[in-house]
């Protein structure tokens, strides 16, 4: 009587990398996933729900404004006692704008300007404004609601 020889799986070359995409697949997905939740009440495009807190207005300067990363927010002061708060992600690649200078937010990205009183594109390749927020001085803070 004969016996059949005895066979292992084998793994072919194409199993090996299409299992090794799976799994790349995968990973990307969950680190891409983990990139998009938050621990806080916010939107998709991450700015937070609902009045936001933003401390004491006084550290904004007349004249310039200040970057809340964070909150991906920006509140700008054109005149005494005026304030203004816009989106902080740039209305060209959505890179977070960084620096108030010169009356302009300014993008790191790719240069685009925005005017500090309106959010107005003054200098491309942003085509639209920044979409400007309510902002009230409550108790001497800065409230900013999001839409």
């Amino acid at each position: 009587m004969s016996e059949a020889p005895e066979t292992s799986p084998a793994t072919s070359r194409r199993t090996l990398l299409c299992g090794a995409a799976a799994v790349l697949a995968a990973g990307g997905a969950v680190a891409v996933s983990g990139c998009s939740s938050s621990a806080n009440s916010s939107d998709q495009s991450g700015a937070a729900k609902g009045p936001v807190d933003l401390g004491p207005a006084s550290a904004i300067p007349e004249g310039g404004g200040k970057v809340f990363r964070e909150q991906k927010i920006v509140v700008t002061q054109p005149t005494a006692g005026q304030y203004k708060a816009f989106s902080a992600k740039c209305t060209h690649a959505g890179c977070i704008v960084d620096q108030v200078k010169n009356e302009q937010i300014q993008c790191p990205c790719h240069g685009s300007r925005f005017g500090i009183a309106d959010g107005a594109v003054q200098d491309g390749p942003a085509p639209k404004p920044l979409p400007a927020y309510p902002v009230t001085v409550e108790g001497g803070n800065l409230k900013v609601t999001p839409s």
